[in-house]
């Protein structure tokens, strides 16, 4: 098709953000905006929700801290003036089959064959299952309860859209941790980030062309229930209006769904003896994937590298790197049916299934650990989607003209 000059122009002044985005380009997003609400992204507020969280240890799921993580989480976004809504379900597995047993220790040998090269040396990975390897005993006594079948909630927030609320971009984290720590980074980082997104776009100077709800998954760790809970009850009901004639949309078309599972991490690749650098690699990054083999793969990839500029434009220290490998975290029930990425420390099979994350689901994951550096990452990634779903929604300060 041909296109004429002027329209050719027209297209090379949309945000970089833009060519991943059907049916309808966003409104003209002005620069100086964008940078403006990444700016009220802040270090030490970021830190102090991810602290917030481990108050209640490690959240598994099925246990009362995981349930009055639930509603401190919402407390927080109803906080910001995020309108929250629940979803719940039952989930009649259990996490820990056999209370007492401790006859899981993490793994030390090799991985069998799978559909990702093994490169280098490798760490340990697995879950700690002994409650008695966490030294904090304050931490020991929050985490004693043992999981129990029955029904679960999970809580979300919403920003709705002024011109197109029927349309959305979700974004994604889960709460829900184990390993008898606190999930500070597996998955309290994500979480955190997640929330201070609500919070920013939910200020009152920030309007959005587009829909964008904030999603805080729970059982994550069993097997993404919670967001395959999400899915199933709510899928067929995009961009019904209810009621009729209102202008509400309930569950607007899903646009693009955005997870952000351990964002602290980046130490590089483990030494000989499995052992890992203390401190933060100089040439640590944001991992963004999609899977290269789902449905919406080549829609996928244009989000990735929407998200890839987004951060070459807004994130103050760390790059990002796009890899097709997503797996193992809750874009996984969505991307099949709406282009779904995920952001990371690392790549999730090459990487942190090869050990490069020594406290993943280990009594190590707490606050403690982690320093400003790897709490910066977090902040990288913060930064990095915010820049991306801002020029995705469209959004505008009311103060400027």
């Amino acid at each position: 098709m041909h296109t004429s000059r002027s329209a050719l122009i027209a297209l090379l002044a949309l945000p970089a953000c833009v060519m991943a985005q059907t049916p309808q380009p966003p409104a003209q997003v002005a620069p100086d905006s964008i940078r403006t609400l990444v700016s009220r992204l802040d270090l030490e507020r970021y830190k102090a929700t991810v602290k917030g969280l481990t108050q209640f240890g490690d959240r598994r799921q099925g246990t009362a801290r995981n349930r009055a993580a639930v509603d401190w989480i919402e407390a927080q976004l109803k906080s910001y003036g995020c309108s929250t809504e629940r979803i719940r379900y039952e989930y009649t597995g259990r996490q820990i089959r056999q209370p007492g047993d401790t006859t899981r220790p993490r793994s030390t040998a090799p991985r069998p064959p799978s559909n990702f090269p093994q490169k280098g040396s490798r760490g340990p990975t697995g879950v700690n299952m002994d409650p008695m390897r966490q030294p904090d005993t304050a931490l020991r006594r929050i985490n004693a309860e043992p999981d129990t079948p029955g029904p679960r909630e999970e809580v979300f927030c919403t920003k709705v859209g002024k011109t197109h609320p029927e349309e959305m971009y979700i974004l994604g984290a889960h709460m829900d941790g184990h390993g008898f720590g606190a999930a500070a980074n597996d998955d309290g980082s994500g979480t955190a980030l997640v929330m201070e997104l609500a919070r920013i776009f939910s200020m009152p100077d920030v309007e959005t062309d587009r829909t964008i709800r904030f999603a805080l998954w729970n059982n994550e760790e069993t097997g993404l229930n919670g967001a395959r809970a999400y899915v199933e009850q709510r899928k067929d009901l995009q961009g019904r209006e209810s009621p009729a004639g209102s202008g509400k949309y309930p569950e607007p078309r899903w646009l693009g769904m955005i997870q952000h599972d351990m964002m602290m991490w980046d130490h590089g690749m483990p030494g000989p003896d499995g052992k890992l650098s203390p401190e933060q690699r100089r040439e640590a990054d944001v991992n963004i994937e999609f899977a290269g083999s789902s449905t919406f793969a080549g829609e996928a990839e244009k989000l990735a590298w929407c998200f890839r500029r987004a951060n070459d434009q807004y994130a103050t220290d760390y790059p990002a790197a796009v890899g097709d490998r997503m797996s193992n975290t809750d874009s996984g029930p969505f991307q099949d049916l709406v282009a779904a990425i995920s952001l990371r420390e690392n790549e999730r099979l090459a990487q942190i299934g090869s050990g490069w994350d020594p406290n993943w689901h280990q009594p190590t994951d707490v606050y403690s650990t982690y320093s400003d550096k790897d709490f910066r990452l977090g902040l990288n990634a913060a930064q990095t989607t915010l820049g991306a779903v801002a020029q995705l929604a469209g959004i505008r300060l009311k103060s400027q003209p």
